[in-house]
């Protein structure tokens, strides 16, 4: 499937560290500090990754969960339950370039021809991946994250992961968030 390998090219990518861009949001009536479990759950209406990558994706958010203090649920019991989804997305680069006026033999500055203009245009793929922690009592989204990033889709399977762990860390960062 086309759809399966282009998303994980896009969440190899959405959680690299570099020029990678980073958001987030919360209930702001929330009590962050009751949240001590979680359980992971499929994002209805998303395409699944492939096996591989889901546990990349999954253990790089694991041990950042854990830094935060939260303890992956055995049973059903998880205080937060925790997905995500990953989307991509083609875009397009237009670099032109101007050599400046063209000059020669019997041309003034100035005056003849007008200037010679080259270009090249590239496309490019950018990756998103969406992360969001549901209160299980309530049925509520209490935070959600968002990374983005400009797919390297040459990186050997060593960046990959180093990209996913740092990715999560940056993603993470601002969980759980400070209230006033």
């Amino acid at each position: 499937m086309i759809w399966n390998k282009l998303v994980t090219l896009g969440l190899l990518g959405a959680a690299a560290v570099l020029a990678q861009k980073v958001g987030y949001n919360f209930d702001e009536t929330a009590d962050f500090s009751k949240y001590k479990t979680y359980k992971w759950v499929e994002h209805k209406g998303s395409d699944p990754l492939d096996e591989l990558t889901s546990k990349q994706v999954k253990a790089a958010l694991n041990g950042e969960l854990a830094k935060k203090g939260l303890t992956e649920a055995v049973g059903d019991g998880a205080d937060l339950l925790v997905s995500y989804q990953v989307a991509i997305k083609q875009e397009k680069e237009y670099t032109s370039f101007d050599p400046g006026w063209p000059y020669g033999p019997g041309w003034r500055r100035g005056w003849g021809a007008p200037p010679i203009r080259s270009g090249t245009t590239s496309t490019f793929s950018v990756g998103t991946l969406v992360l969001d922690l549901y209160d299980s009592a309530k049925h509520q989204l209490v935070w959600r994250g968002t990374a983005t990033k400009t797919i390297d889709e040459n990186a050997k399977p060593e960046k990959r992961q180093k990209t996913l762990t740092t990715g999560a860390a940056k993603l993470l960062k601002s969980y759980p968030p400070k209230q006033k």
